[in-house]
C-alpha cells in the first residue's frame, strides 16, 4: 500500500493553510482512491482533533463537497480535521458481493482510515461521518456496520433503502445483481435495516431530508423505525429538494451537532 499528500498553500485572512489531497493506493479497489483533507487553522502535531469524513454523492468526486461548502472555515470554527474522500463516482461505499475490485467498505476501514489515523493527529474516540445521498447512505452504512469506531454519523437527503434508489437497476444492480423483489441483497444492504446494531445503545446520528426529495419517503420511514427501536436520532424535515443548495445549507448543521457530542 503507498499513499502520497499534494499541499496546496494559500492565503485566508493572512493566514497560510495548507489543503492537502491524500491519494491512496489499495488493494482493494480498481484505482486509487484520492480523499481531500482539511486542517483547522491552529493544528499542532500531538494534540488530538475530532474528526469528520464527509462522503459524496453519486456522480460526485472528492472535490465535490468543496463547492458547496466552505470546509476550512468549517474545520477552523469547529476545530476539526475534516477528509473527503473519492466514492469512485459508484460506489455506493459498499463491499460488493459479485465485484472483487470493488470493496469499498475494507478500502475505508482497513487502509483509508488507518492511513488517515497515522498521518494527522486524529482523535480516536471522535470520529463522525456523514455524507449527502449515495454518501448519506455511505456514511450511515459504515457506521451502523462499525459502530464502536464512530461517536456519531449523518445522512442529508441519504438513500436510506436501496429500494427508493433512482440507480437501484443501473449502478447499485452492477454491485448487487439485477434488481428485482427476490434479490434481498437490496435489503440487506439498505441502511434502514441495519439499525438494531445499535439498538440499546447511546449512540446518536443526525438525518435530514427536504420535503420536495424524492428520497422523503425513505427518510420518513427510516425516522419511524428510529423511534420504533428506540434510537437517539435528531431528524429534520424541512422545505427543500435532492440538490447541492440544499445540502449547503444542512451541511453545517451536522457539524454543530458532532461538536455538541465532541465538546460532551
Amino acid at each position: 500500500m503507498k499513499y502520497f499528500v499534494s499541499i496546496f498553500l494559500f492565503l485566508f485572512g493572512g493566514v497560510c493553510l495548507a489543503q492537502e489531497t491524500f491519494v491512496l493506493k489499495s488493494k482493494f479497489l480498481k484505482t486509487v482512491d484520492s480523499s481531500l483533507v482539511y486542517k483547522p487553522a491552529n493544528y499542532t502535531v500531538g494534540k488530538a482533533y475530532p474528526t469528520v469524513f464527509l462522503l459524496h454523492g453519486h456522480n460526485a468526486n472528492f472535490r465535490s463537497w468543496s463547492k458547496l461548502a466552505d470546509l476550512q472555515k468549517l474545520a477552523d470554527e469547529y476545530n476539526f480535521i475534516v477528509v473527503c474522500p473519492d466514492g469512485l463516482v459508484k460506489s455506493w461505499y459498499i463491499n460488493s458481493p459479485s465485484n472483487s475490485g470493488w470493496q469499498f467498505e475494507s478500502f475505508f476501514i482497513k487502509e483509508l482510515l488507518p492511513e488517515i489515523s497515522k498521518k494527522y493527529s486524529v482523535a480516536k474516540d471522535r470520529l463522525f461521518i456523514t455524507g449527502a445521498s449515495m454518501g448519506g447512505h455511505g456514511a450511515m452504512s459504515l457506521f451502523l456496520r462499525y459502530p464502536d469506531l464512530f461517536r456519531s454519523a449523518g445522512s442529508t437527503s441519504g438513500v436510506l433503502n436501496l429500494r427508493y434508489s433512482g440507480f437501484k437497476k443501473t449502478t447499485i444492480a452492477d454491485l448487487l445483481g439485477p434488481y428485482s423483489d427476490d434479490n434481498k441483497a437490496f435489503d440487506e444492504y439498505s441502511v434502514v435495516n441495519l439499525l438494531e446494531n445499535i439498538k440499546g445503545s447511546n449512540k446518536e446520528i443526525i438525518f435530514d431530508c427536504g420535503t420536495e426529495d424524492y428520497l422523503y419517503i425513505a427518510n420518513k420511514k427510516f425516522r419511524e423505525k428510529c423511534d420504533e427501536l428506540k434510537i437517539k436520532a435528531t431528524y429534520i424535515a424541512q422545505p427543500g429538494a435532492h440538490t447541492g443548495g440544499y445540502w449547503s445549507k444542512t451541511l453545517p448543521v451536522h457539524f454543530k451537532f458532532f461538536a455538541d457530542l465532541a465538546n460532551r
